[in-house]
């Protein structure tokens, strides 16, 4: 939902770290480059379903996964700058429990991703 100070960055409270959480910012070209993206990937997705169904040859259908992953990687690495520079700044900013709740959360998002 688009503030009167920002009318082009959609804002809410990220920082209460509770279930249904919203960025606190969304840049509008990086969404609609996203949800493009990920159109795209899905249509990938569905190739591959149909490279499976007429048994076509393991190892194009792998090259194919490969590029779907890619792909999502993508996706990923404009998604974690997003976060990084609205939702962890905001909450660093804001300092104590949330500064501590987002460093954890940062942390495992490294964890879990950089594998």
């Amino acid at each position: 939902m688009p503030t009167t100070s920002h009318p082009q960055v959609a804002e809410c409270g990220c920082a209460t770290h509770t279930r249904g959480r919203k960025a606190v910012a969304v840049d509008p070209d990086i969404k609609d480059r996203t949800t493009k993206r990920l159109r795209r990937i899905e249509g990938q997705v569905r190739g591959l379903q149909k490279m499976v169904d007429e048994e076509r040859y393991c190892a194009d259908i792998l090259t194919q996964i490969s590029s779907v992953h890619e792909a999502l990687r993508g996706v990923a690495r404009e998604l974690l700058r997003n976060h990084l520079k609205h939702c962890a700044a905001t909450a660093i900013r804001a300092g104590d429990a949330q500064a501590d709740a987002m460093y954890d959360e940062l942390v495992e998002l490294v964890y879990r991703h950089g594998r």
